[in-house]
């Protein structure tokens, strides 16, 4: 059985008991960055719940990175205590990871957090795009990581089309490459060629398309997804943004699973690469169910279509058989399954100055082509949507309270838990713009969470310009001397 180099290293790293995390301050910060060539910073709260979950996940990473790459640092700060140096960093919400390359190279770490994961990822990026393979690295770099990619060329063109997929994908998969044609011929290809390996289903794939970046781009998101996996924390994100529909069966018993795994093996190959079909453990994330519209009640199966975000719920009232299922996913494959919509009730009347947006409304409000439309997605639990609805009813004030302005502008809300919404909404709050006239190309909102530069985002992307901010200070100033004048005619009195 093969056993990955990430797991290696985390079995060594199991009996560390010292943390081999790094405490910055602002006393150590730069010079601790400056001093390392690559780190990953956990920006955190000491009571933030996620942090705590995170925190021996982080630690284990830490260490295993110690044991195999001591030139990959793992820090963490309190901002709590270092409020000055958190805020200097752009920090938001906690916990933030960030990756150092350095103080003026910082991207965000987009890996999942588990030690796994985190050990992964940062290996991956310690690495070169693509790395230089011959006869002695060959087969341990096959086995470095749960997918590995490697391409046998010797021509430059080819050569250029494969780094371009790294590129993209270095987050995701490791990529290698030798021009080596007997390894090639030992590998049963020819150049140029890709070979996907992996260490689950298939060990070993040979990409047949197109050698363009789109074609092996597509063949790597595709064939690194499990046949038959199982959706959770780990793998969630991958599932999403592989962009196919993703097939749920919730299963609170393992016989259950042994029984249902049976029948939804032979409908994962048939749709490989067009459904993403997995199953979900409901004592463990069954209030998942209700995000794709079905009830808390076991077995139960839906479709979730990651480019509209809607959901197709299977009739809970019904057997789920191998014939039904076959059926269910033939009618969405097809187009002619209608999609489950959840949708609040619509209030009767706009009280404003913020629009309440329902599913049933989206259309109408939202795609209102005559208006640049201003929409937050939110959820009622969201601390942050919380910090930020005094000022998003500030600014829609603004707008609301000028008859020119209300007739061009609107700045709408929508309740996203609770309404199914065509967005892809990955966290809240979160803010985009649908311009009168393009409302296939939204803008999402990436500034300051203040009033102003919200008002400058809708008066740089809308269509007609608006720059609220300036007509807000101009009626503020309006007023201030219409006071000034009444109390002076009241002191001339």
């Amino acid at each position: 059985m093969k056993v990955s180099l990430i797991s290696t290293i985390l079995a060594a790293a199991s009996i560390a008991v010292a943390s081999d995390v790094v405490s910055l301050t602002k006393d150590n910060f730069e010079s601790f960055i400056a001093e390392h060539p690559l780190i990953l910073a956990e920006f955190f709260a000491p009571w933030c719940g996620h942090c705590k979950a995170l925190a021996p996940e982080y630690e284990q990473a830490a260490t295993a990175l110690k044991e195999k790459h001591k030139d990959i640092a793992l820090a963490k700060i309190d901002c709590t205590a270092e409020n000055e140096l958190c805020n200097n960093q752009g920090i938001e919400g906690f916990p933030t990871l960030k990756v150092f390359r350095g103080l003026d190279l910082v991207s965000p770490y987009t890996g999942q957090r588990k030690a796994d994961a985190i050990v992964s990822y940062m290996v991956k990026q310690s690495l070169p795009a693509v790395s230089s393979l011959d006869k002695d690295t060959l087969e341990n770099f096959k086995t470095a990581d749960e997918v590995v990619l490697v391409g046998y060329f010797s021509d430059n063109a080819s050569n250029q089309t494969f780094t371009k997929v790294a590129d993209r994908l270095r987050d995701s998969y490791l990529f290698g490459a030798t021009a080596d044609e007997k390894l090639a011929a030992a590998e049963g290809v020819a150049a140029p060629a890709v070979v996907m390996y992996k260490s689950f289903d298939d060990s070993k794939l040979v990409f047949s398309g197109d050698f363009t970046v789109d074609g092996i781009v597509n063949f790597a998101k595709v064939e690194a997804m499990p046949l038959l996996g199982e959706v959770g924390p780990a793998t969630y994100t991958a599932y999403i943004e592989s962009g196919n529909p993703l097939a749920y069966l919730f299963i609170d018993k393992p016989e259950d699973k042994e029984k249902f795994t049976e029948i939804l093996l032979p409908l994962a190959r048939k749709y490989r690469g067009v459904i993403n079909i997995a199953t979900i453990d409901a004592n463990l994330y069954g209030q998942h169910a209700e995000n794709v519209n079905l009830k808390q009640e076991w077995p139960a199966f839906a479709i979730q279509e990651i480019a509209t975000n809607y959901k197709y719920a299977y009739d809970q009232a019904k057997e789920i058989t191998k014939e039904s299922l076959t059926e269910f996913l033939g009618l969405f494959d097809s187009g002619d399954l209608s999609p489950t919509i959840k949708s609040q009730p619509a209030p009767e009347t706009q009280e404003g100055p913020v629009y309440v947006v329902t599913a049933n409304t989206y259309d109408e409000i939202v795609l209102d082509e005559d208006k640049d439309v201003l929409i937050e997605f939110y959820a009622t639990w969201c601390g942050h949507c919380k910090n930020l609805a005094p000022k998003y009813e500030e600014l829609a004030s603004i707008f609301w309270n000028d008859e020119e302005l209300k007739s061009k502008v609107v700045i709408a809300k929508v309740d996203t838990p609770n309404n199914d919404v065509p967005d892809d909404v990955r966290g809240f709050p979160t803010i985009k713009l649908y311009p009168a006239g393009d409302k296939a190309n939204p803008i999402e909102y990436q500034g300051d969470r203040t009033v102003k530069s919200l008002a400058d985002f809708v008066r740089d992307h809308g269509k007609y310009g608006i720059d609220g901010w300036a007509v807000a200070e101009k009626k503020t100033a309006e007023s201030i001397l219409e006071f000034e004048e009444d109390t002076a005619e009241h002191d001339e009195l």
